[in-house]
Formats: structure tokens, sequence, C-alpha cells
């Protein structure tokens, strides 16, 4: 395989290399083993090229399926739509209004639990893939099981018509190196939130969440560290929660204690609502030097704002009683 590569004419010009066959949107049978065979082929491809995890439609059974694994794959993100078929809705989730994208800082791959099973036939495992941002980790869980076969062992497939129902788990143990995001000050524990259920978590780093998926279903998870800022201070952005990676808006944090106030900077892009957990209730919050209104969770110690429309970047400023 490497042979082929390197004596590509393409490989010769860029650094970019396809990590899969096409993808094809009539053929029900591939659309699991496109996201499984990028995930697997990314663990080596990725060490020598940027793997392109290929084009998809946005107005699809499995678009959702497709645009979780592009968000969290570290790939280019660019549809094949046919002319005023397109569900903006979805696009909205990866692309921000500038028409950027919060692209995940490494080639996705598969979670160390899974590398030798077969989450496409086994008829038992779930697919995991992991990711870092600058700040966060991401984790994707997708069910891959019972909509076709690898192509390689000539064995008759049809889609299931059984609902196949498969339970697993997912914890911050999954993201490989999450040192290297956590840096100084790591309290060992990180908040997990759930996009597609909106739920926030604190977890230590071996703790687990149960996730069970259909056929064609998939989750992701913000992981980011809990870190020690003050005595009374534990603090873990999000990032912007309505975008599939979350955690990809967020670009630097800083903190500044004197003895009246404690500050938190977030330095971010794109607008929307940007989440974050916070051990105690701040006392105010700006975005751009201009007091936003917050809400605040005693249940989870979720905080969220709103990153007004048209701002695409942005310094958030949680500001805290000494």
């Amino acid at each position: 395989m490497f042979h082929l590569i390197f004596h590509d004419s393409s490989s010769k010009v860029n650094s970019i290399t396809r990590a899969s066959d096409d993808y094809m949107p009539r053929n029900m049978l591939s659309q699991t083993l496109h996201v499984a065979a990028v995930a697997f082929n990314s663990m080596w491809l990725g060490e020598v090229m940027v793997p392109d995890w290929d084009m998809f439609y946005s107005l699809h059974y499995a678009a959702e399926f497709h645009a979780a694994a592009r968000a969290l794959g570290g790939c280019g993100v660019y549809i094949s739509d046919k002319p005023n078929q397109h569900d903006f809705e979805l696009l909205k989730k990866l692309v921000l209004p500038d028409g950027s994208i919060l692209r995940a800082k490494y080639p996705g791959r598969p979670t160390r639990d899974c590398l030798f099973d077969d989450p496409v036939m086994d008829g038992k495992s779930l697919l995991k893939i992991w990711n870092h941002n600058k700040c966060t980790g991401i984790l994707g869980i997708f069910n891959c099981q019972g909509a076709g076969t690898w192509p390689c062992l000539k064995v008759p497939s049809t889609p299931s018509s059984e609902v196949t129902y498969l339970t697993g788990h997912v914890s911050p143990d999954d993201v490989e190196y999450l040192e290297e995001v956590a840096g100084d000050d790591w309290t060992g524990d990180c908040a997990v939130y759930s996009y597609h259920d909106g739920s926030l978590s604190r977890l230590p780093k071996n703790g687990s969440l149960d996730v069970t998926l259909n056929v064609l279903q998939c989750k992701l998870f913000t992981i980011s560290p809990i870190k020690n800022y003050d005595e009374s201070i534990q603090f873990a952005p999000i990032g912007l929660i309505k975008m599939y990676n979350s955690g990809g808006a967020i670009e630097a944090m800083d903190f500044v204690s004197d003895r009246s106030l404690c500050r938190l900077s977030v330095e971010g892009r794109g607008s929307g609502l940007f989440g974050a957990y916070s051990s105690v209730k701040p006392k105010v919050c700006t975005v751009n030097s201009t007091s936003e209104e917050f809400m605040f969770k005693d249940d989870n110690h979720m905080l969220t704002l709103t990153i007004p429309s048209g701002v695409d970047y942005w310094e958030i400023c949680v500001c805290f009683d000494a």
C-alpha cells in the first residue's frame, strides 16, 4: 500500500490521500463500511499523509453518521449535494458562518480497545474514534453493525431488517495522550459533554458512560480536562455546544488572579451557544469586553452564554470573587 501511495502521481504534489473507497450514497451496504474503513486506514495513513475521508450528501438517511465522522476525523469537510438538495441545519453544525470548519488536530483513529474488534461484522462491537483539539479531546462512538460486509471477504450480505441495538461505553481514557491537552494543574477529572444528549458529566479519567445505539446511530463527546485555577475554582471549557466538534472553537486559555478578582480568559472563534464546566458560579461574564447574561446549573455545574451572531473571534472573560 505504501508503495502505491509513494508512486502515485498526486502524492508527489500534495500531502492528501484518500483513506477509503468512494462515498456511494445509493449503496446501503457501504455507509457503515465507509466510516469504519476511513478510521482504521487513518491509523497508519495518518503517519505519512493527511487522510481524506471523502465527500458525502448532507440530505441523506446516513448524513449525520457521516457528518459526525468528518467532525472528528481531522479531515477536510466537503459535500457533493445536488442543487437545492441540502440540509443546512446539519451543515451549520460543521461549518461556521465565515465558511471555516472546527477541524480536529490529527487524523481520527480508532480507540485502543477497538483495534482488534470488527465493528462491521462481529455483531457485538461498536466503533470508537478519538482526536484532539487545542484544549479538549473529542470522542465518537458509532454502530456500524448489520448494514454490510467487508468487500474483501466476499460474504453475501443484505441490509439487516432487524433493529440491532448495541451497548458500549465511552471514557476519557479512550482519548490517547489526554495529558498533553490537559497540561499543568489537571485534577485528573474531565468534563464530558454529550452533543446528542446535551448532558454534562464529571468523570475521573478512567470513569465511563454507557451508550446504546441502533445501526447507523452515533454519539459525539467533548472531553475537557478539569483544571485547578484557584483554591476554589475548577474549570473546563466545552466550546460551541451546538457544533459537532464543540471544543474545536477554543484557541487558548489564560488565568489571572489578584486579591479582589479571579479571571479566566477563553479565546476562540465562531458565534453561538458557549458552554463550560465551572465548579462555582461566576460573578460576571463578558464577550469581547461586553457583559453578557449567562446561565449556571447547580446540578451539573454547566455554564452557558451566547456569543452574538456576527462575532468571528472572541475573548470570553469569566470572573469570580477572589
